[in-house]
């Protein structure tokens, strides 16, 4: 093992981490400058193509460049290295807020914020829940969407059943319905 090239990986991509507040947009930067400009591991074009595939996947654009980035440079240990020092940033600013607001859980404004937080959560997710009835009503129509999910509440409420599951059959119901043909469309 290199160690010095997997040191090199791990400082590129930790700095990266720590400086790009905001996510993956001001992480991108950071992470063509180290990787094309001070390293050079790869060029502007190599860049753009390592870029252009991240953004085709599911997931945080950082940890998908530095995962194929510190593979394609280090072999698999650069790939470890490379995520271990994208995920080591937000780690470390986790447990040292988590820190403070355990040090000081007793005082009115960490009160405050921590009681604040569970309505928020609450309407975020009474949002997500409307804009998915509205979208159903569209797909499905009011008396089937209606339908789908009194059935989905007695089903979990009197029958116990794990909300996976759950989820599991109606997205086999989705797929497995009939959608209108263009020719019904037509007539209506």
């Amino acid at each position: 093992m290199d160690f010095p090239l997997q040191k090199d990986i791990f400082i590129s991509f930790f700095r990266a981490g720590m400086l790009g507040y905001g996510g993956g947009p001001a992480t991108i930067p950071l992470v063509h400058k180290e990787v094309v400009e001070t390293y050079g591991w790869m060029d502007d074009e190599e860049f753009s193509d390592i870029l252009a595939i991240g953004n085709t996947l599911p997931g945080p654009i950082m940890t998908k460049m530095a995962g194929y980035i510190g593979y394609r440079v280090g072999g698999k240990t650069g790939l470890l290295t490379a995520l271990a020092a994208t995920i080591l940033p937000t780690v470390i600013i986790m447990i040292a807020l988590i820190s403070v607001l355990i040090n000081y859980r007793e005082h009115a404004v960490v009160q405050g914020m921590t009681s604040a937080i569970a309505p928020v959560v609450g309407v975020m997710l009474f949002m997500l829940a409307f804009n998915f009835l509205r979208h159903s009503k569209r797909d499905l129509g009011w008396p089937v969407a209606i339908a789908l999910g009194v059935v989905s509440l007695i089903t979990f409420e009197l029958f116990n059943l794990h909300p996976a599951i759950l989820i599991g059959a109606l997205i086999l119901y989705a797929l497995l319905k009939k959608s209108p043909s263009k020719k019904e469309g037509e007539a209506a």
